[in-house]
């Protein structure tokens, strides 16, 4: 069994997921891990599907551009995936940083995550625009904290992203619910 990652985007409407999944059963290829969200009226979504050994790739890929023409899609990508690991990083700590929105929000606060050694386990942003005010910029994060770092820390480092970019952090760790 081998992974395939897919990702696609297009103008959102009904019918994609539908759409690449049917080619997916048709292919016999099973949905492991998905994400899909629209952006903006575009449809995103990204998938980790594992593939049956005997998997006629280029048919695949083949159908699924032919589907993703069908529905309007502007890009369907398919592609191998290293070694999947099961064991990804759980989620610990919630970010939100909220201000009005300007250039390079983003780039310091993920900067300075990353220069921590933390990772970002879901992200999401959103511009909040209202008639006659300034667009508000609403980032919120997901967060692993690497073994032995502490959330006072990173904290403080966030506060100082979020004097420098004259935006709102706020740092809370996560219940950890068991499925």
């Amino acid at each position: 069994m081998s992974r395939l990652a897919l990702s696609a985007i297009g103008r959102d409407q009904p019918g994609i997921v539908a759409a690449l999944t049917g080619v997916l059963l048709e292919h016999g290829v099973n949905i492991e891990d998905s994400q899909a969200t629209i952006l903006r009226g575009h449809f995103s979504i990204v998938l980790i599907v594992a593939a049956p050994g005997e998997l006629d790739r280029d048919g695949l890929r083949s159908d699924l551009t032919r589907a993703g023409e069908e529905i309007g899609l502007e890009a369907v990508v398919l592609q191998e995936v290293d070694e999947v690991d099961p064991r990804a990083p759980e989620p610990s700590h919630l970010i939100t940083v909220y201000g009005l929105d300007h250039p390079g929000i983003v780039h310091s606060a993920t900067r300075t995550l990353a220069a921590a050694g933390v990772d970002i386990t879901d992200l999401n942003t959103r511009l909040v625009e209202d008639e006659g005010e300034e667009p508000l910029s609403a980032l919120m994060m997901e967060v692993s904290l690497p073994p032995g770092a502490s959330a006072g820390s990173l904290e403080a480092a966030l506060q100082a992203v979020g004097e420098s970019e004259g935006v709102e952090v706020t740092v809370r760790e996560l219940e950890q619910d068991a499925l």
